[in-house]
């Protein structure tokens, strides 16, 4: 399966089953909330959503590769874990550089919302 085809299925199943093999041993992160290096601590991220978060899933709106980079738009949608139990949705992109052994070498996700707005989706 080629690398478009196996991140699309893990978008599908998020958190859940992810390809990790598809990273670089030091694969670059950084989202609004976190910035690392290294797929052991990528694989801990992953898991900290799934263990912690309620119902979590992510819809794919689009993905395409252009040599090197991968583009992705999806939609986050979780149940905070608060008593209240608030369904949150974040919509964004990431993009994926791939290094020469087609690897993903830099994981970057940005957001179509504030940090602000998604803190007042817990409240609002």
């Amino acid at each position: 399966m080629d690398i478009v085809e196996q991140l699309r299925q893990d978008y599908t199943q998020f958190p859940q089953n992810q390809s990790f093999d598809l990273y670089t041993e030091q694969v670059y992160f950084k989202d609004p909330l976190n910035e690392f290096r290294g797929k052991a601590r990528y694989r801990q991220m992953i898991g900290f959503i799934q263990h912690w978060f309620i119902d979590t899933h992510m819809d794919l709106q689009g993905i395409e590769r252009s040599g090197q980079t991968i583009t992705t738009r999806w939609i986050l949608h979780f149940t905070a874990p608060v008593p209240w139990k608030p369904r949150i949705s974040i919509p964004g992109c990431s993009k994926l550089t791939l290094s020469d052994d087609n690897l993903i070498s830099a994981h970057i996700d940005y957001w179509d919302c504030s940090r602000l707005a998604v803190v007042q989706q817990l409240f609002g």
